[in-house]
C-alpha cells in the first residue's frame, strides 16, 4: 500500500543518470513512462507537449550533429581552447547516441492563445514552458518507477532552429529538451539540497 512516507522516499531517490547499461527499454514500459507523463498538470489543459523519440541511429547523429556544430561555435565564441571545444561536443554527442531511448520535449505555439498585448502573449509561452517541464519531471519520474534513470539535457534551447531543421519538424514546435533513458550503470550518490530557511520565504 502506498503511504505518504513511501510516496515522499520515493520521490526523493530519484537521481540524475548519464550514464547507462544497453539494455533497452521494453516498449510497454516506455509506453507506460510517456503515458504518465501526459497527466502532468499543464496551463489551461491545452496539452501543448509534444514528443519526439529518436529511434533510428540516423534521427539521433542528425540531431547530435547539428547541436554539435551550434555548441561547438559558441563555445569557442566563449574562448574555450579548440581542443576543449572538442572534446565537450563529443561527449554530448556520444550520450545522445548511446542512450537506450532518446525523447525531445517540445511545445507547440499552435496551442497557444495570442493577444494584442505581447506580454500577455509572452506569458501564454512561459506557461506552456511551465507545462512542458512538468511533462518532463513527470516522465522521469514514470522512468524511475519502472527502474530505469534519466537526465534532463537543455541543449536543444540554445539550438532552436538547428534542432527543428534537423528533425524537420514543424514550424510551431520550440524544443525545450532532451531527455535520455536507460537502466542505470551505477546510481549517483544523492547530491546535498539547500535547507529550507534559506530558500523559503514567509509572508
Amino acid at each position: 500500500m502506498l503511504t505518504a512516507e513511501s510516496a515522499h522516499n520515493f520521490l526523493r531517490s530519484r537521481r540524475t543518470v548519464r550514464r547507462f547499461t544497453t539494455e533497452a527499454l521494453p516498449e510497454e514500459a516506455l509506453t507506460r513512462i510517456l503515458e504518465t507523463a501526459v497527466h502532468a498538470p499543464n496551463a489551461h489543459n491545452r496539452q501543448s507537449w509534444r514528443f519526439v523519440r529518436l529511434a533510428s541511429s540516423a534521427a539521433r547523429a542528425a540531431l547530435a550533429d547539428a547541436m554539435g556544430a551550434e555548441f561547438q561555435a559558441n563555445l569557442l565564441k566563449e574562448g574555450l581552447p579548440p581542443q576543449d571545444a572538442e572534446a565537450q561536443v563529443a561527449r554530448s554527442r556520444a550520450r545522445i547516441l548511446e542512450a537506450p531511448e532518446t525523447l525531445l520535449l517540445c511545445l507547440d505555439t499552435a496551442e497557444l492563445d495570442t493577444y494584442k498585448d505581447p506580454a500577455r502573449s509572452e506569458g501564454e509561452v512561459l506557461m506552456a514552458m511551465q507545462s512542458a517541464a512538468l511533462a518532463g519531471g513527470q516522465m522521469l519520474l514514470a522512468a524511475h518507477a519502472e527502474g530505469f534513470g534519466g537526465v534532463w539535457v537543455c541543449a536543444p534551447l540554445f539550438a532552436q532552429p538547428a534542432v527543428r531543421s534537423a528533425l524537420d519538424l514543424p514550424a510551431t514546435w520550440l524544443a525545450q529538451g532532451l531527455i535520455l533513458l536507460g537502466r542505470p550503470a551505477a546510481v549517483p550518490a544523492p547530491r546535498p539540497r539547500k535547507p529550507l530557511n534559506e530558500i523559503l520565504l514567509v509572508r
